[in-house]
């Protein structure tokens, strides 16, 4: 009995200290848990440098047919990493930060549309030398990815597209709305507050994710609040109809019917341009799926990757 008490008075003492950490320290305790989370998905933390002198920070991992993962805007590499964990043993996966986010370069003067950038990511993967690929992408970089499939047609053999933004042709969603109306945009974040607000509107089954953590997470989007607001714009008047209409490479399309961010019908709008792609809506999800359910996002992908096989 007395052993008993003991374990259970080491195990009060373990989580208080815990507490006391998250608290006292939360930088240390956010690093430590994205440095768990990359080894569980057995991803590395790597840096390249560009011939136009920018610099390019990603995750990689993995064995097999090459697949990069594009995550959207105001996010960063991060947002891959949960489902990373279902997928790096079966891929050879890359996940960069796209210049302009995360711990990528952050030149004010670039061009952030999405053509630019997927020029730029051309070149990312002509620098690690790969010549074939397959391509997923959520928002932003599902757009990214769109673009991507259209200038290099040859390179890439499959889409993996969750929520993706650029056919501005659907309804307008929740955000459009919000926007219209009051003139604020809900995926800004100039402080901590808009942060979470930020966090709870994108996702209606988030992880869960302590507020010490989440502030800390809010600092890279309050630093780099002035070029979201003007890459926001960029992106928003750069719409993928033009380039994608009749792409013939197969693609996975992937909707949270509670998606507040982008209306869930752009799903079928783009299916009906994509002759080679199929649709999963996601029930009580909103508009990041890896993130709010890796382990299906995963099982969904790997079961459209092997629908390819059997084609060919």
């Amino acid at each position: 009995m007395r052993i008993v008490k003991i374990v259970v008075a080491l195990i009060v003492a373990g989580i208080i200290a815990g507490v006391a950490m998250l608290y006292l320290a939360p930088e240390k305790v956010t690093s430590a848990a994205l440095g768990l989370e990359r080894r569980l998905a057995g991803l590395a933390l790597k840096r390249i440098g560009l011939p136009d002198g920018s610099h390019y920070v990603y995750l990689e991992g993995g064995k097999g047919e090459t697949l990069m993962l594009l995550h959207g805007f105001g996010a960063n590499k991060d947002n891959f990493v949960r489902v990373a964990r279902f997928l790096s043993t079966h891929y050879h996966l890359i996940v960069p930060d796209h210049i302009g986010f995360g711990e990528s370069s952050r030149p004010a003067g670039a061009d952030y549309r999405t053509a630019a950038q997927a020029q730029r990511l051309h070149a990312l993967i002509r620098s690690l030398g790969i010549s074939q690929l397959h391509l997923g992408g959520s928002s932003m970089g599902g757009h990214i990815a769109m673009i991507y499939a259209a200038l290099y047609p040859n390179e890439v053999q499959s889409l993996w597209l969750l929520d993706p933004g650029g056919i501005w042709s659907a309804p307008p969603s929740e955000l459009r709305k919000i926007i219209s109306e009051t003139h604020q945009n809900p995926l800004l974040a100039e402080n901590e507050e808009g942060f979470a607000r930020t966090f709870a509107f994108v996702m209606s089954d988030p992880p869960f994710i302590p507020r010490p953590m989440l502030n800390v997470m809010a600092q890279e989007r309050i630093r780099n609040y002035q070029l979201e607001k003007r890459i926001f714009e960029e992106l928003t008047a750069d719409s993928a109809e033009p380039y994608i209409a009749g792409l013939r490479t197969p693609a996975l399309i992937v909707w949270g019917e509670q998606d507040r961010t982008i209306s869930s019908a752009t799903a079928e709008i783009l299916h009906g341009m994509l002759p080679n792609s199929q649709v999963i809506m996601m029930p009580g999800i909103g508009h990041l799926p890896m993130l709010e359910q890796p382990r299906r996002s995963a099982e969904d992908y790997l079961k459209f990757r092997a629908g390819l096989q059997k084609q060919n």
